[in-house]
């Protein structure tokens, strides 16, 4: 079987890092590093993810002989003639730590929504010969802006909604709306896991197992189970009964689920004849008698003109009341689903045109796939890593960047703290110790995970101020 390409930490980082402690000031002992969202989409983010990244990559020994001699083999391959291998500050690791990592991280509690352009995490050595260590593992941490912009991400399309349910319907059906379908649009399966789990901060439905396992796993999610599906087809469970026999397939999805929610996909073919014909005529009767709702899925055409004409049918077929805010509401057997094409903005288009129609948003609930998990990058919230604060030769230093070429990349300098005050998140900047009110709480400390949170609180936390 082949070795996986994560196990072994000396090479989870970008190559030129391997050589970066020969770069530092002589006699430089301590390096002082933060991570933030310097602006992006959104105005604000949900911190989530870096508990599973200390426990997958950072938490335990993770230096060993070992790991040494394979990635001075690979340096020296890598970096002809490859004078560049830091041997003797990994095996100081090795000897003095036990090949456990000898830093600190703080970092604001998880689910925590936080105003952009303020510091997020810090990191520090808490050895003065691994004063390197610090910015080494820069490339493994900042990859902790995928779970946040996935949560920032999907928290924003839940307000959306929330926006829409609270003028035209009901706001308990929020969990939900946004059902996860990315697994198979994504790069990998911890993609998926940690970007599946990211979502389910916010919502509750998904069909992306790995990300539920991710909440299990890493943030003991339960007991409450963290993410439900239903039963639901395939285009090729439903055409491989042959276009003639469409109608038998869906017959087929009543009998074998009669009771609960049942999605079928139904544009195969005809989406308007699935509706009026297939549904409202033919298999009415047995739909109508269900004890639960058929959840029928339109998935091809426009979204919003094609979601219209659907409910216009299924409203002339099934009938429909008037809630107390004087919007329409389909017959509780029947429901919608669109799945195709989801994100931010189709959820916010899709919504207004149904409630101009005078419909609810009780009536729909959306699947994302790669539109919530995969269409997202580091600079959707412009997530950064930077050093602010050094001691060299004794001496405190406060570190910065400052490019007359871009402003928005002017770095915060010193020690850092982040406080609230009136509902405002702000950084304080070159701290010369311990700051009341300071929101950095440390969750590791050489080697071991210091801080853990439970999936329930992050969602608690998240869910302030949607």
């Amino acid at each position: 079987m082949s070795r996986s390409c994560d196990d072994n930490f000396l090479l989870l980082t970008d190559s030129y890092k391997i050589g970066h402690f020969k770069q530092y000031p002589p006699k430089t002992t301590t390096v002082y590093s933060y991570f933030e969202s310097r602006g992006g989409k959104y105005p604000q983010t949900v911190f989530f993810g870096l508990q599973y990244m200390l426990k997958k990559h950072l938490e335990g020994v993770r230096v060993t002989q070992e790991a040494i001699d394979e990635a001075e083999i690979f340096t020296k391959g890598h970096f002809p003639p490859g004078d560049i291998f830091n041997r003797a500050g990994w095996e100081h690791i090795l000897k003095e730590h036990g090949g456990k990592l000898p830093i600190v991280i703080k970092a604001v509690p998880e689910g925590t929504v936080v105003d952009v352009s303020n510091v997020l995490m810090t990191i520090e050595n808490t050895d003065p010969k691994c004063y390197w260590l610090t910015n080494y593992i820069e490339t493994l941490l900042v990859q902790v802006w995928y779970p946040m912009t996935v949560a920032t991400h999907s928290r924003a399309c839940k307000k959306a909604i929330l926006d829409n349910l609270r003028a035209t319907g009901d706001p308990e059906g929020i969990q939900f709306k946004l059902h996860d379908f990315g697994f198979r649009g994504v790069s990998s399966v911890e993609t998926a896991a940690v970007g599946g789990c990211a979502h389910l901060v916010n919502f509750m439905g998904t069909d992306t197992v790995v990300g539920i396992l991710c909440a299990q796993r890493f943030y003991k999610a339960g007991p409450t189970f963290p993410g439900f599906s239903i039963p639901a087809s395939e285009h090729s469970t439903i055409t491989a009964w042959g276009r003639d026999n469409e109608k038998e397939a869906m017959r087929n999805m009543l009998e074998q689920y009669p009771e609960g929610l049942v999605a079928c996909v139904s544009d195969s073919y005809d989406i308007y004849e699935a509706v009026s014909k297939i549904y409202g005529e033919d298999l009415k009767e047995k739909i109508m008698n269900r004890k639960g709702s058929l959840v029928i899925r339109p998935d091809s055409g426009d979204p919003v003109e094609v979601t219209l004409e659907v409910f216009k049918r299924l409203g002339e077929k099934f009938g429909f009341t008037t809630n107390s805010k004087n919007y329409k509401v389909l017959d509780p057997h029947v429901r919608v689903l669109w799945g195709d094409g989801i994100n931010y903005e189709s959820i916010i288009d899709i919504l207004a045109q149904l409630q101009a129609a005078g419909w609810s948003g009780d009536n729909i609930a959306f699947g994302s796939g790669g539109g919530l998990l995969q269409k997202l990058h580091r600079d959707t919230q412009k997530c950064a890593f930077k050093c602010s604060f050094a001691v060299v030769d004794n001496k405190k230093v406060d570190v910065y960047k400052d490019p007359i070429t871009d402003p928005g990349k002017v770095s915060k300098k010193g020690r850092l703290a982040l406080v609230q005050a009136g509902g405002k998140w702000t950084t304080k900047t070159q701290c010369s110790g311990s700051v009341d009110g300071d929101h950095l709480v440390e969750v590791f400390r050489d080697g071991k995970v210091t801080r853990e949170y439970t999936f329930e609180e992050i969602r608690a936390r998240a869910s302030v101020g949607v």
